[in-house]
């Protein structure tokens, strides 16, 4: 279990609605409980649509307040349920989309009021309840910020109640976060079981019939189809064989 915990797939709890309504973890709701794949970025970066678990920068106040456990069981019992997604992540975990990647520049807005990354304005049918239009500390609008190598610029789908990238654009790393920082790829939604579905990543910024320079090469089917099934699949190898090895022990 700690083996796929730490390279494969990792389970996590939605708890706070910066991500809503592609996952729930509004006030009074059921929060989504997600697995998040690991094996995507072996093969390669995130990619602008993707939803990603990361790590936040030290310049990031916690969307959420975690009361740290006052013993070491406590604390073992929590490290248990962050594991298996039934316990509220660390105060420095995040869930969020990913807008902009390195060499790209974001900035909002056209007379539409829509975010552009390059010039470009963004397909973004997931957002919900967008900001107000203008600037300052609740508004929609930002200046334009060129994504520094080795990071991403990152926004929640839930524009009016999500503290991404665009609350942090005058600290030292311009808003961005590290990829290095990314946990995994959100990848399926396993509970409540009546949201059972897979999480998508659309292309946002229409690039994958343009082959626009500079975008990055959409990875091949087979390629995709293999980091999907990946986790599962080195799963299912090691705990077959020391399942088998334990009942013979047994007898």
């Amino acid at each position: 279990a700690l083996l796929v915990k730490t390279f494969l797939i990792q389970a996590f709890f939605i708890p706070s609605g910066s991500m809503e309504q592609t996952l729930h973890g509004c006030t009074g709701c059921t929060g989504d409980r997600v697995l998040v794949n690991k094996v995507p970025y072996w093969f390669g970066e995130p990619e602008p649509g993707d939803i990603v678990v990361f790590r936040g920068p030290d310049t990031w106040s916690p969307e959420i307040t975690v009361s740290e456990p006052s013993n070491w069981f406590s604390g073992a019992l929590l490290g248990l349920g962050r594991a298996i997604g039934v316990a509220p992540p660390s105060e420095d975990d995040y869930v969020k989309r990913v807008i902009a990647t390195a060499g790209q520049t974001v900035e909002c807005c056209d007379a539409e009021g829509r975010v552009l990354v390059d010039g470009e304005p963004l397909d973004e049918p997931y957002i919900y309840q967008d900001s107000p239009l203008g600037g300052g500390s609740l508004g929609r609008e930002f200046d334009p910020v060129t994504v520094p190598e080795g990071r991403l610029w990152v926004m929640g789908d839930h524009r009016s109640a999500s503290s991404d990238s665009r609350r942090h654009v005058t600290d030292q790393y311009s808003g961005t976060i590290a990829v290095d920082d990314v946990i995994g790829k959100g990848a399926l939604i396993v509970w409540p079981l009546d949201r059972f579905t897979l999480l998508d990543s659309p292309d946002i910024q229409g690039t994958d019939d343009q082959g626009m320079p500079g975008a990055a090469a959409p990875m091949p089917l087979v390629q995709g189809a293999a980091a999907v099934a990946a986790p599962y699949v080195l799963g299912l190898t090691g705990a077959v064989p020391l399942t088998a090895w334990r009942r013979r022990r047994r007898s």
